[in-house]
């Protein structure tokens, strides 16, 4: 009939196939002729979809979780290998630890803000002013706090590891803003541990 075809195998059946013929070829050295050109093309072409799209799809996702444990626990850990890219390193890490280490102002920042906006409430404007000045002067104190941690950060990396990296000084500086309990990698350091 018009239109009808022969069967052809499936992609998986010819790579296989293939595979063997090049095994057999193989073994006989190099008394065996060439193989042909179609022969070696297929042995190459893999399927672009898997055949159980439901198995692969799910294999993915289990593979993907796994990677997403792994980072967790690294976070949690520090440790090295799964950790994501911004936080590798052994300038990143001596960072982290410097930072742990000591009292950073930035960290009560966001404590203050909870408690400006909670008093700012009250209809008394000396409440409302006197709130509104430690606000101020809580900002222009973490201000300072960050670059002086920013200095001594430059001059701690530059003596032990030379010149530091790009962004090593603003990757400790925005750790220095966090609360201690919500950093991630969590610190490995008590405070006044600082690292040698």
């Amino acid at each position: 009939m018009f239109g009808r075809k022969e069967k052809t195998p499936a992609a998986q059946e010819v790579v296989d196939s293939a595979s063997h013929t090049q095994e057999a070829l193989r073994a006989q050295g190099k008394r065996a002729p060439t193989p042909k050109r179609s022969v070696q093309e297929a042995a190459r072409k893999r399927p672009l979809v898997p055949n159980d799209r439901k198995a692969a799809r799910e294999q993915s996702r289990s593979s993907v979780r796994d990677e997403r444990a792994k980072m967790r626990q690294a976070l949690d850990t520090d440790d090295e290998k799964y950790l994501p890219l911004r936080d590798k390193g052994p300038s990143r890490r001596y960072i982290r630890q410097f930072v742990d280490a000591r009292v950073n102002v930035g960290e009560f920042l966001m404590i203050a803000a909870l408690v400006f906006v909670i008093l700012s409430f009250f209809q008394s404007l000396a409440v409302q002013s006197a709130v509104l000045m430690a606000f101020w002067v809580l900002i222009v104190a973490v201000i300072v706090d960050c670059i002086l941690l920013r200095r001594s950060l430059k001059k701690k990396l530059t003596g032990k590891f030379g010149a530091p990296n790009q962004g090593d000084l603003w990757y400790g500086v925005t750790r220095a803003l966090q609360l201690r309990r919500l950093r991630l990698p969590k610190p490995q350091v008590r405070r006044g541990q600082y690292p040698v």
